[in-house]
C-alpha cells in the first residue's frame, strides 16, 4: 500500500513540476526495485498481506522488481520522444499503477479489471507515439485481440462468483473449482478461462498483434510490451492453472502439442526475417512458449523455470530492442540489408551484441540458461516422446540469435556518412539490462 500512495505521490508531482518529473521518474523506479529486493524475503510466506485486497507471493513480487526495474529504463530511452511530453509521461506513471495493482492483487476479479485497465496506457502509447501511420491499425489489433479473448473470462468470473461467492485467490486455490460439469463442460470451461491469457503471451495462431504493435510501437513501448505486457499472460496462467490444478493435469495435452509445433514454426520464421525488430519480436513469441510448456507440465520444476523465464526474457528482449532501436536512429532503417558492417563503426556496441545475443540463445551464465534447464527437466519428466522436438526447437533458437548478431556486424558498409558517437546514455541502458540477466543466477534462492 505504501508503494501505490508513492506512486501517487509521483504523480501529483508530474501535475504541477515537469521538468523535476523527468529527472526523478526514472531514478525513483530503480529505488522502488531496490526497496523490494532489500525490504521482503518472502521464503517463510505463502502470500504476503499488504491490505484487504492487495498482497504479495513469489510470482508477484519477482515481477513487481521487474516492473519497476523496466520502467526505470523506459524512461531513460525515452529521450528522443519530444511531442506532448507530458501526456506521455502520465501515460507511463498510470501505466505502471495499474500493473503494480495488477500483480499485486488477491481478487481475481480485481485482477481482471487491471488486466484491461493497463492495456489502455500502452495502446495510446503504441497509436499515439507510434513510428509510421500504420500504428493505428497496429494499435487496434492489440485492442480487439486482447479484448475479445478475455470476454469468456470476464463471464466465467461472474460463474464463479454465484457458486463460490467469493473471489480471493486464497479461497480459489483451496477450492480448486473440482464441481459442476460434465466432462464437455468442464473442458469448455478450462479452454476459455485461459484463452484471455494465452492471447497476452501470444501462442501461435493468435500471435498476429505482437509483431504489428511492436514494428510500430517506440523503443519504450517495444520495452514494456516484451518485458511486463507479455508476462501478465504468463501471470495470469499461473493463477488459473493454481485454481483449475485437477483439470490442467488431465487435459494439457492438446495444448501442449500446439504450442510444441506452433514453437519450432516461429523458430523457421525468424531465420528468414529481413527487419531486426520483426525477428526480436518473433523471437519473444518463441520464448514465452517455451515458457508456456514448463507451466503447462504442472510440477514444480516446471513453475520455477517459467518464473525464471519470465524474468530473463523480460530483460533480455528489452534489451534487444534497445539495440535495434539505437541502429535505426543512426540509420532511419530496421532492415538487415541497410544495418551491415556495424563493428567497423562502432565495435564498443559489436560488445552488447554480442553479450546479449549470446543472452538470447541461453549460454552461461544467463539467467535464461538455468529456466531452460529446469524447463526442459519438466518436460522430460512429463513426456520422453517429446526430446527430439525440444532440442530442435533449441537448437533453432542459438541459430537465428547468431544470424542476428552475424548479418549485423559483419558485411560490407552500405552507408558511412550517417553515423555519430555513442553516448553514456546508450551503454547505462545496455548495462543495466545486462548486469541483472546474468548475476541474478549467483542468488537464485531469493527467487525460487
Amino acid at each position: 500500500m505504501m508503494i501505490l500512495i508513492y506512486l501517487l505521490f509521483l504523480f501529483l508531482i508530474m501535475l504541477f513540476n515537469f521538468k523535476l518529473k523527468i529527472k526523478f521518474l526514472a531514478n525513483m523506479m530503480f529505488l522502488l526495485s531496490f526497496y523490494l529486493i532489500l525490504k521482503f524475503s518472502l521464503s517463510k510466506y505463502y502470500w504476503f498481506g499488504l491490505s484487504m485486497f492487495l498482497g504479495y507471493d513469489k510470482y508477484s513480487y519477482l515481477l513487481l522488481i521487474l516492473l519497476f526495474w523496466i520502467i526505470g529504463l523506459m524512461v531513460l530511452s525515452s529521450n528522443k520522444i519530444n511531442i506532448y511530453l507530458n501526456i506521455y509521461y502520465n501515460l507511463i506513471l498510470f501505466l505502471t499503477i495499474f500493473l503494480y495493482l495488477c500483480f499485486s492483487s488477491m481478487n481475481y476479479f480485481m485482477f481482471y479489471i487491471y488486466f484491461e485497465m493497463s492495456l489502455i496506457p500502452i495502446f495510446m502509447m503504441v497509436m499515439g507515439w507510434g513510428y509510421q501511420p500504420e500504428r493505428i491499425k497496429s494499435s487496434f489489433y492489440m485492442l480487439l485481440y486482447t479484448l475479445f479473448f478475455s470476454l469468456p473470462l470476464l463471464l466465467i468470473m461472474f460463474f464463479l462468483l454465484k457458486f463460490l461467492g467469493s473471489m480471493n485467490l486464497l479461497i480459489l486455490n483451496n477450492l480448486m473449482v473440482n464441481i459442476f460439469f460434465n466432462l464437455f463442460m468442464y473442458q469448455l470451461f478450462y479452454f476459455l478461462m485461459i484463452l484471455a491469457f494465452l492471447v497476452k503471451l501470444p501462442i501461435y495462431l493468435i500471435h498476429v498483434w505482437l509483431p504489428k504493435a511492436h514494428v510500430e510501437a517506440s523503443v519504450s513501448g517495444s520495452m514494456v510490451l516484451a518485458a511486463i505486457m507479455l508476462k501478465l499472460g504468463g501471470y495470469g496462467l499461473i493463477r488459473s492453472l493454481l485454481i483449475m490444478l485437477n483439470f490442467s493435469f488431465k487435459f494439457n495435452m492438446i495444448l501442449m502439442m500446439m504450442v510444441l509445433w506452433g514453437s519450432l514454426i516461429l523458430s523457421m520464421i525468424c531465420m528468414i526475417q529481413i527487419d531486426m525488430k520483426m525477428l526480436v519480436a518473433y523471437s519473444s513469441i518463441v520464448h514465452m512458449m517455451f515458457m508456456l510448456m514448463g507451466l503447462l507440465s504442472m510440477s514444480l520444476y516446471g513453475f520455477m523455470g517459467g518464473l525464471l523465464m519470465m524474468l530473463s526474457h523480460g530483460l533480455c528482449s528489452s534489451g534487444m530492442f534497445c539495440l535495434v532501436n539505437f541502429s535505426y536512429e543512426r540509420l532511419k532503417s530496421r532492415i538487415f540489408f541497410f544495418n551491415k558492417g556495424m563493428n567497423l563503426i562502432i565495435p564498443s556496441m559489436m560488445l552488447w551484441w554480442f553479450l546479449l545475443c549470446s543472452s538470447n540463445l541461453s549460454s552461461p551464465p544467463s539467467l535464461n540458461l538455468l529456466s531452460e534447464m529446469l524447463i526442459f527437466i519438466s518436460l522430460m519428466m512429463w513426456c520422453k516422446k517429446i526430446f527430439i522436438l525440444l532440442i530442435l526447437m533449441l537448437f533453432l533458437s542459438v541459430i537465428y540469435s547468431i544470424y542476428l548478431y552475424s548479418k549485423v556486424q559483419h558485411g560490407k558498409l552500405k552507408y558511412i556518412n550517417m553515423m555519430y558517437e555513442n553516448n553514456i546514455r546508450e551503454y547505462l541502458i545496455i548495462l543495466l539490462h545486462w548486469f541483472p540477466l546474468n548475476f541474478l543466477i549467483l542468488n537464485v534462492k531469493f527467487m525460487i
